[in-house]
């Protein structure tokens, strides 16, 4: 028997808020988190790129200090917003063994191994921190999450590129069917804005180069888009079992009802070109939601703002909804946060999550003219969803051909 399985709580933290309700009432604002970056080492490289969009809390800042000192950046946002978010949901009363964690990470600690390795260089192993490598590694957070909250059922981790969080949502769903726990905390984080992979971007021509213009940068869709603005910080959600949600009269804010993950098996880092990947994934997610195309009122679109990926998306799209794909109202959030990698898939979980509770898709800032080769239904102000049922998806595509879409109901006890 299908379970029905719920969203009982939200955090994050991002480039334009350092909580959910922060993040989603900027990004109905139109709010830009790209800026410039402040930090010496901009110059000392002489980076091609001089922005990115930065968290605008900073988490050592919202951590106890002994707690912060031994997280990696990564894991200090996957704290701060997995903290938000199990307050959001009552702090629930869940056995430790029916709790699970499910998250997700692009890079993982940069910060630490390579801080790590300029200290074995210049002061030599002695001075190398004991607990670099606990601090490094992929798991960190979900292992740092499960201490914390006391997780024993799983502490599973996802490295997809920038699918990697909403897959890590489509393994909490599965977990949850399967019986494997009642309670999840699922999602993902990213504190990569290094000189390293700023360097590794650009030289790859992904980065837009709008060093004199940071806000207006990303511009999915806009003909003159020209990459993708880096971002960073963490989303979290606490899934729930209905069951397990209605005996704890917890608040629900919607129903997660399918998620599908996929591969191009096309080239390491870009995209199918004919979409057939992420099509898959999308028709995957509406058949494990039991739900049809005609069915979708909005889509959070992965669009990065790179002239190869956005019209690609829009050919899957096409594929699956056909010409009705461009009366529904398309969000693009990265506009506004940047690109988190592998945090981003749960930041825009979130976002799709609070579209369908109060009926209105985000603005997709920076649409200068719209590229005529993607006419989806974009705007620089928040659309309408209407009155209607409500069934929303979120697509995060990743290098290595990684696709993962979840889809979202509003809920109905």
């Amino acid at each position: 028997m299908t379970k029905r399985i719920v969203v009982t709580g939200i955090g994050a933290t991002s480039a334009i808020g350092g909580t959910a309700p922060e993040n989603w009432t900027n990004l109905l604002a139109g709010v830009s988190g790209g800026r410039s970056l402040e930090h010496d080492w901009v110059a000392e490289y002489d980076l091609p790129v001089t922005f990115a969009a930065e968290a605008i809390v900073r988490p050592e800042t919202v951590l106890a200090r002994p707690q912060a000192k031994r997280l990696d950046p990564s894991s200090q946002f996957a704290m701060v917003a997995a903290m938000e978010a199990w307050e959001d949901a009552g702090s629930p009363d869940v056995d430790p063994e029916r709790l699970g964690i499910d998250f997700a990470t692009g890079i993982g600690g940069v910060w630490t191994l390579l801080d790590a390795w300029d200290t074995l260089r210049e002061k030599g192993p002695r001075r190398v921190m004991p607990m670099t490598v606990p601090m490094l590694m992929p798991n960190a957070a979900a292992g740092n999450l499960s201490l914390h909250f006391q997780a024993r059922a799983f502490a599973r981790t996802v490295a997809s590129a920038c699918a990697s969080s909403t897959e890590s949502l489509v393994n909490a769903y599965e977990h949850l069917q399967s019986g494997l726990a009642d309670v999840v905390i699922a999602g993902g984080t990213e504190s990569a804005i290094h000189p390293i992979t700023v360097a590794s971007f650009a030289s790859m021509q992904a980065l837009s180069r709008r060093n004199d213009d940071p806000a207006t940068a990303s511009r999915p869709y806009s003909v003159d888009r020209d990459g993708f603005v880096m971002g960073e910080g963490a989303g979290v959600l606490i899934l729930e079992t209905e069951e397990h949600a209605k005996a704890r009269g917890a608040k629900i804010y919607a129903e997660l009802v399918g998620g599908g993950v996929t591969a191009d098996s096309y080239h390491i880092t870009a995209n199918d070109p004919e979409g057939r990947g992420a099509e898959r994934a999308v028709r995957l997610a509406l058949e494990v939601a039991g739900r049809t195309p005609d069915e979708i009122t909005h889509v959070n679109a992965h669009a990065t703002s790179t002239p190869v990926g956005d019209p690609n998306e829009y050919i899957a799209l096409k594929n699956v909804i056909g010409d009705r794909v461009h009366e529904i109202p398309v969000s693009a959030t990265k506009a506004s946060t940047g690109h988190l990698l592998g945090g981003t898939g749960a930041l825009e979980a979130i976002y799709t999550i609070l579209a369908i509770r109060d009926r209105v898709a985000p603005p997709t800032i920076n649409i200068t003219t719209q590229d005529p080769e993607i006419p989806l239904r974009v705007s620089g102000d928040a659309q309408p969803l209407g009155d209607g049922p409500q069934l929303a998806i979120s697509n995060s595509f990743g290098f290595g051909g990684h696709n993962a879409v979840v889809a979202f109901t509003d809920y109905e006890g």
